[in-house]
């Protein structure tokens, strides 16, 4: 493991600031007793940086969530191919690591749904919809860098890593436009959207892939087809 990998742990976790001091210290303890007995040389988890959270509040959760004056202003950019993927994470709702990391065999855009193959959780492994809106974005970046099995990448075509992405592209871009946010921000705005457009719970939690919140009669008596997911996406 590397700094990115840790440091990931903490941009992702949506969790407020108390609880990531507690993370890092239990990163701490981890690489003091590896340090100990000769399992690596570097202790990174100390370059590990949780200051920037300083000031969330764990007791707003509008907090997380983009506002449309910010969402606006990113669709005023839609044509930078950087800005369309922080819209594609506003409109699909999935953590920034199952979008980077699933590849083009598992989009299906005839169809309009991606296949998360990739999560962090169990319940993550799940059939999302694309929106209307965000679709030509998903088409134009399948059409590119055809000799790179994933749908998201660098210029030269590489996998994006979080840490490259979130340093060298998403950062600079809510910068640009003035706006505080993290990748995590996006999965929230788009499950408060889907809320607050009356969208079932039950379905919200399909496109979430928080299955596992699910009660055992939507787990067994409840399917949706993706019709019916994508017009559920699509009130957003």
């Amino acid at each position: 493991m590397k700094l990115a990998d840790l440091q990931e742990v903490i941009d992702t976790c949506g969790k407020n600031f108390p609880t990531m001091k507690k993370i890092k210290v239990l990163f701490n303890q981890l690489y003091d007793f590896a340090l100990k007995n000769d399992i690596c040389n570097k202790d990174y988890s100390s370059f590990v940086d949780v200051t920037q959270y300083k000031d969330r509040n764990p007791n707003k959760y509008d907090r997380d969530k983009f506002d449309k004056k910010e969402i606006n202003l990113i669709w005023e950019q839609e044509a930078d191919k950087y800005y369309q993927i922080i819209l594609m994470l506003l409109y699909n709702g999935v953590r920034i690591s199952e979008l980077l990391d699933f590849k083009k065999e598992n989009v299906h855009l005839d169809e309009q749904y991606f296949d998360v193959i990739s999560s962090k959780t169990e319940n993550g492994i799940r059939k999302v919809p694309i929106a209307d809106k965000v679709l030509p974005f998903y088409k134009a970046w399948y059409e590119t860098s055809p000799e790179c099995e994933y749908l998201l990448h660098t210029e030269d075509g590489k996998h994006f890593l979080y840490r490259n992405y979130y340093d060298s592209y998403f950062h600079p871009l809510m910068e640009q436009l003035n706006i505080n946010r993290t990748p995590h921000c996006c999965r929230h705005t788009c499950l408060s959207m889907l809320a607050e457009a009356g969208v079932d719970q039950t379905i919200i939690k399909k496109i979430a892939g928080h299955s596992g919140a699910m009660t055992l009669t939507e787990k067994v008596y409840t399917h949706f087809d993706m019709k019916e997911l994508v017009d559920a996406i699509n009130k957003i």
